[in-house]
């Protein structure tokens, strides 16, 4: 088995990092989203529209944000540990990274009324890097214990 240098290292513990880190900031949007459902003043407004418009996009950001960020936390532990056998490790890296786009661009259009483009970055991305990694994982060598 190859040693790894400390750049090589890096290519899966970035992504567990920001993935931590990620969900620890979406877990925390969350926490705002019950607060605003029931116990804001004007909840009752928030609970009407609960299904629609930016409050249904608030919580697709909630929810993909969770998502993205764990499926990053996954990614990169099976990259530092599967690294020396498997392919494109950094495209699959950064690709995943670029998917937390996603719920970061939903947030933009609810909050700052941006164009979709980093939502559709993000959603291409994140598909793109569970693909390569399926993909690499298939066409890998046995590892013979």
């Amino acid at each position: 088995m190859k040693t790894m240098s400390n750049e090589s290292m890096k290519t899966g513990k970035n992504n567990i990092a920001i993935g931590f880190l990620a969900m620890g900031a979406f877990m925390a949007y969350g926490f705002l989203l019950i607060y605003l459902r029931d116990f804001a003043p004007g909840k009752e407004e928030w609970v009407a529209s609960y299904s629609a418009g930016k409050h249904f996009e608030a919580r697709l950001a909630h929810v993909h944000g969770n998502l993205f960020a764990f499926l990053n936390i996954l990614i990169g532990y099976l990259l530092l540990h599967f690294q020396a056998q498997l392919k494109n490790v950094k495209t699959i890296s950064w690709l995943a990274l670029a998917g937390l786009l996603m719920p970061i661009g939903i947030l933009a259009e609810v909050y700052l009324g941006a164009p979709p483009l980093f939502v559709l970055i993000g959603a291409v991305a994140m598909t793109t890097a569970v693909i390569a990694l399926g993909t690499a994982f298939f066409k890998m060598k046995p590892i013979h214990v």
